[in-house]
């Protein structure tokens, strides 16, 4: 061992980079220009340093305080890939079952491009069977029975509005604030502003069922431009909850200590000499992983849950499910954990298929998922951490009010198409009201009319809530300064607590 890292070290200082160069060679402007770029990179410089210092890291997971005081300390974001219909689930309109079935107004279709309609489609009823439920009279139909007895601690907002119809740029739009790639996720800005709770756990943890990932990928809970470190670990529900967690067999735990610290030491002094600041992010994943072969599996093993507790999410010890992610979530905000996304994928219901229809495969994901997200509320709330967690829920789009047609032919399935002038979404718990609806649509649920939402106004809130200021929580890339929101986005002040 101490001769492998004698060998490392030595290659170590054999390596010679430009910003080496800069470091051991030059002077004033250009160790100064050097300060700034670190600065840059997540780097912070002390006070009582000289201008020409190099900059002393703080360590990026570390908590941190926020701009104001936060209503939510953490947040659970239940992301249904694909897009429910808000027509057959929260947004009751009468008025559309009176054309059902008959061909879409032209007025409705001109300037208009859909995913995937052409022609003239036929207007499609709501399939859902609605009542209004709880003090706050919210609607909400058959397809979610469980969701009925939580309605008063939840805010619909029920004209949410994007600026993309095909899935992984809007999934884009909705985690990372844009349709293009490169961007942080909206996971990655609360860690890079909070830190974590929890240095055993990572701060940004994804859980993802459906039997396949997000159509944008990966890259929906990246970093982007910020230090890799703050990027979302995703884990598995069954078999290790993070490949290579368990030590390899043969290989006792503390000659794997000793080996991370080896690899870390060269990793320390390749740091001191070229300043990068991903070299830190590898130190500090390193540690992680050796801290999270404990921490881990204790936070993701249910098999210690009551029973009752167990029927309340609907959970098999023995498989991933959704519903087990629910349960996971809950235990991990209990750790500290200060963003839990969880993906669901399989909520699109175009009609080409039954699976894939509204009559079944809608009410099959809904069955699924409704008692679960149910439990998750009521579990979070006797546990006293509904208050201080929010939990966000939605999907990308909306869905049309026609029945989809594909090359003007109807479709064997009931169906809609991507929609993104009117959806809705839902948050609970931490500094949202309880039983509260915000926003309405028109009478066939079409267009936004009232109290619109959008995307970034979303998101500006999720932020205000952890207690930042959207257009204050920035970084420094390619010469200015970028942020979540983009140059857009307001705070969603009447449906604050």
């Amino acid at each position: 061992m101490e001769k492998l890292l004698k060998e490392l070290q030595q290659t170590a200082l054999q390596r010679e980079t430009r910003r080496h160069f800069l470091h051991t060679c030059s002077t004033g402007l250009g160790t100064m220009a050097l300060s700034s770029l670190l600065a840059g990179c997540g780097f912070f410089g002390r006070k009582d340093e000289p201008a020409t210092a190099l900059p002393t890291l703080i360590d990026p997971m570390s908590p941190r305080s926020a701009q104001y005081t936060p209503k939510a300390q953490r947040v659970i974001y239940i992301h249904m890939a694909g897009s429910p219909s808000q027509l057959e689930l929260f947004d009751y309109k009468p008025e559309l079952q009176k054309y059902h079935g008959k061909d879409c107004p032209e007025e409705l279709l001109a300037g208009k491009k859909f995913a995937f309609i052409r022609g003239v489609p036929k207007m499609l009823g709501p399939q859902g069977k609605f009542a209004q439920h709880g003090q706050s009279g919210a609607w909400v139909s058959d397809y979610l029975p469980h969701l009925q007895g939580v309605v008063d601690d939840i805010t619909f907002l029920k004209a949410m509005h994007t600026d993309q119809f095909n899935h992984a740029p809007a999934q884009l739009m909705m985690h990372t604030g844009s349709a293009r790639l490169g961007r942080p996720s909206i996971g990655s800005w609360v860690t890079y502003g909070l830190g974590t709770e929890n240095d055993n756990l990572p701060g940004f943890i994804v859980l993802a069922s459906g039997g396949k990932q997000p159509d944008a990928g990966k890259s929906i809970w990246g970093s982007g431009f910020l230090p890799s470190v703050y990027q979302g670990v995703q884990c598995r529900t069954e078999g290790d909850p993070v490949l290579y967690v368990s030590d390899p067999e043969g290989m006792p735990r503390d000659i794997r200590k000793q080996t991370i610290e080896a690899i870390n030491q060269v990793n320390q002094q390749q740091y001191e000499e070229v300043k990068d600041p991903e070299i830190l992010t590898r130190i500090s994943q390193y540690e992680m992983a050796f801290r999270m072969q404990m921490s881990v599996p204790d936070a993701m093993d249910i098999k210690g849950e009551p029973k009752y507790i167990l029927d309340m999410y609907g959970v098999d010890p023995e498989q991933g499910s959704f519903a087990r992610n629910c349960l996971l979530a809950r235990r991990l905000v209990e750790r500290g954990v200060r963003f839990v996304q969880l993906f669901d994928w399989g909520w699109d219901t175009h009609g080409t298929s039954k699976d894939g229809s509204i009559e079944e495969g809608l009410r099959n994901k809904c069955r699924q998922s409704d008692q679960a997200v149910t439990a998750l509320l009521n579990d979070l709330k006797q546990r006293g951490l509904l208050d201080e967690t929010l939990v966000v829920w939605g999907g990308e789009f909306g869905r049309t009010p026609m029945q989809e047609n594909r090359d003007g032919q109807v479709l064997p399935f009931m169906g809609r198409d991507h929609h993104l002038d009117a959806f809705t979404a839902w948050m609970a718990g931490g500094g949202v009201k309880r039983g509260f609806s915000y926003g309405e649509t028109d009478d066939i649920g079409y267009y936004a009319v009232k109290d619109k939402v959008h995307v970034h106004d979303l998101q500006a809130t999720i932020l205000h809530l952890l207690g930042f200021d959207h257009t204050e929580l920035t970084y420094q890339f390619q010469g200015r300064p970028f942020r979540l929101t983009d140059v857009a986005g307001k705070v969603i002040r009447p449906i604050l607590a």
